[in-house]
Order: structure tokens, then C-alpha cells, then sequence
């Protein structure tokens, strides 16, 4: 995609000044839930609007950043925000080997959708599969201020294969933390570390795709002078495995998650919880012709691998929080249409089960998520240049 980091570098070197951007606008509706809003009424927060720009110094070195605008309810907070900022050093380019160095806010290439998520036209959906790409981690996915690495090794015979790294931390807005905790904590959150690392291997001459990643972050919640909660540690850690097929009319994507939450502290000083996560998605779309692609998707998620059903969860929390919040399960099918080279409409519909993928997401609100069923349906108009 144009919009990507990885710029065809004979274009980039052709025209040294790139500039691109994008305008998405649509429609959404969310009922028995506050994935937009609290009364679930339909709403115009579906907003996407995004420059970027990348300016090549000389043969090895490059600054590229993006920024958008975004509104997307109580999927993250609206405003503007800085997804990216960095300088690249392409420090060794060969028929064989390529080495890149990015430092500055850099993104996050690491999971199959990752470096895509932020554009409209280029993810593969309105709505990511939240078990992978949770929008109310939105900001803190995309990327962080830091540095990354990329190697690349390309021949006949192995075919083609990308190593991934990167460490750095994402700042954790206000309004951000909003999301994260809930309204209730009055303390502040803050991204200590995250270090993550993937590989790609594309077989040679096939359309298959073949993938892995880590990611280990950590948080700390410092309390407030009067707050409700307790200064705690957070750690995340998240695995990935993936595959991707690309044929003339078929594609199919999926990806298996397993992730680790340690938490200390918060609920009260001694409080300990350790659980392990498994979830994944399959999707697969269809060109039906030259202008319109067919999409389904299948995804689920469970918050703790031995408590599937969520009845301990429930228990636990003295009834407090419902079963249901112990999962998350997505049904969709989506239409893509092409009115143009860079005009587009997506329409998709979701049968969700479960609010394991609703914010806030250390404090559950069972209030405004009330029911264990719920459905979305959204329509997007884009438009990039």
C-alpha cells in the first residue's frame, strides 16, 4: 500500500517528497452494548482522517510520521493523535540481504494486520478482529517512542523472510486511560516497556504466507492522593501465530493468540491475579468481480483458557461481573466495493457474543453491557489520494 512504511524505494528515490492521505466517514450501530455508545443509538462516530508523509534525505536515510483524527465512540477516545514519527536508515540493500534501523515513534509491524490497522482503505475490515487488534489498546498497538530493526533475506531457493524488532513505550493519554481503567480510578497509567519481535517467512514462489510474534509489555498504575484503587504493576504478554494466503480471487488470514495478564496491586496492595488467554480468528474473502469483494469471519476469544464459560469469573467478583464477560465471540460477514481507484464503501454486519472486548477493560461496566448477545452493523465511505 502506498500509505505503508515499506515505500517502493525506486519511487521514493524518483520523487524524494511523498505526501498521501485519507478521509473515512460512516455510520455505525451498536445495540446491548457501549462499543460506540451508551444509548445505543445509531451514530455518525466513525470518523478517519489521516496525513502522511515521508521525505527521503539521501540513498540510506528517510523521515516518514503520519497523523489522524479519529472518532469512533467509546472504541477510543476522539482526537487527534501522532501514530508515527521516525527516521529510517536503510543500512545495508542488496540483491539478498536488507537491514533497516527506524528510530523515533515507530510502528508496530509486528502482528499480520499491524502496520495496516491505522488505514482505512488497507485493513482488511470497518472493525479489526478484536481478538488480535482490541481497539481499546488502539493507541498503545499502533506503535511506540523508541527503536525498531527490520532484516530482510530474499533468494531462489528459501524464499523470502522478514525478522522484526522493536522496544520502546506509547504515552497514555487521559482520556486514554479512560478507556483502559474506567472513570472510577483516579490515578495515573503508565506504559513502562514493550518489547516485541516477529518473523515472516513467504515459501518461494508461493502464495502462502507463514508468521510468528512476542510481545511483552508492562504498565504501572500510581495512585491518586484520594482514589478508589491502589498503586499495582501490570504485565502483558502476548503470542502470536499466523498465515495468509493471497490467490487471484481467494484470500484466507488467521491468526492464533495467546497472552498472559499478571496483575499486583490495584484492587487492594495484595491483590495477585495470573491468567492465561487463548483466542483466534479465520477469515476469507472472495472477489466476486473486478469492483466487489465478499468477506466472512469467525473469532473468539477467552479471557482465561480454564474458565471458558466465565462461571469463575462471576463467582470471584461476588456476582459483580456477569459469566459473559469472560469471552468474546464475533460473527461477521462485509461487502467491499470499489467506486474508483481511491474510492471506496465497506458495509459489514457482526453477531457478537460475550463483552471480553469492551471497555474499560480493568474495570467492567455489566451496566451498560448488560446482555451476553449483541450485533453491529457499519458502513464506511473512503477516500485516499
Amino acid at each position: 500500500m502506498c500509505l505503508s512504511l515499506n515505500l517502493h524505494a525506486a519511487e521514493i528515490k524518483s520523487q524524494p517528497l511523498q505526501i498521501h492521505g485519507f478521509v473515512a466517514q460512516g455510520v455505525i450501530d451498536a445495540n446491548n452494548s457501549n462499543f460506540i455508545n451508551t444509548d445505543e443509538s445509531i451514530s455518525l462516530e466513525l470518523t478517519e482522517v489521516g496525513i502522511n508523509a515521508s521525505y527521503q534525505l539521501n540513498d540510506d536515510f528517510r523521515i516518514a510520521g503520519q497523523a489522524v483524527y479519529l472518532n469512533g465512540g467509546k472504541r477510543y477516545h476522539a482526537g487527534v493523535r501522532l501514530d508515527y514519527l521516525l527516521l529510517e536508515w536503510d543500512a545495508i540493500h542488496n540483491e539478498t540481504w536488507r537491514a533497516s534501523f527506524y528510530v523515533g515513534r515507530v510502528k508496530n509491524n509486528h502482528w499480520l494486520y499491524s502496520s495496516t490497522r491505522d488505514i482505512p482503505f488497507a485493513r482488511p475490515s470497518i472493525i479489526n478482529p478484536q481478538v488480535t487488534y482490541f481497539d481499546g489498546f488502539r493507541d498503545v498497538a499502533v506503535g511506540g517512542d523508541g527503536a525498531a530493526i527490520k532484516l530482510s533475506y530474499n533468494d531462489d531457493a528459501f524464499g523470502e523472510i522478514d525478522f522484526n524488532f522493536s522496544r520502546g513505550k506509547s504515552a497514555i493519554s487521559d482520556d486514554q486511560a479512560d478507556i483502559i481503567h474506567g472513570k472510577f480510578a483516579l490515578g495515573k497509567i503508565d506504559h513502562d516497556l514493550d518489547a516485541q519481535a516477529s518473523i515472516y517467512w513467504r515459501p518461494a514462489y508461493s502464495q502462502w504466507q507463514f508468521g510468528v510474534s512476542v510481545n511483552n509489555s508492562s504498565f504501572s498504575y500510581n495512585q491518586a492522593e484520594t482514589d478508589n484503587f491502589f498503586d499495582s504493576d501490570f504485565v502483558f504478554e502476548f503470542y502470536t501465530a499466523n498465515a495468509l494466503y493471497e490467490g487471484e480471487f481467494w484470500q484466507f488470514s488467521a491468526e492464533l493468540v495467546q497472552e498472559r495478564q499478571v496483575s499486583d496491586g490495584f484492587y487492594f496492595p495484595e491483590y495477585h491475579r495470573d491468567e492465561i488467554g487463548q483466542g483466534y480468528y479465520v477469515q476469507a474473502s472472495y472477489k466476486v468481480e473486478k469492483d466487489l469483494s465478499v468477506m466472512l469471519r469467525h473469532e473468539r476469544f477467552y479471557v482465561n483458557k480454564d474458565d471458558k464459560n466465565g462461571s469463575e469469573l462471576e463467582q470471584n467478583s461476588g456476582g459483580l461481573i456477569p459469566a459473559y464477560f469472560g469471552f468474546h465471540n464475533d460473527t461477521m460477514i462485509g461487502l467491499s466495493y470499489d467506486f474508483s481507484n481511491n474510492f471506496r464503501v465497506n458495509a459489514e454486519y457482526h453477531w457478537m457474543q460475550g463483552a471480553a472486548r469492551l471497555s474499560p477493560v480493568i474495570l467492567p461496566d455489566p451496566i451498560a453491557n448488560d446482555s451476553k448477545n449483541w450485533q453491529v452493523w457499519a458502513i464506511q465511505f473512503m477516500y485516499w489520494f
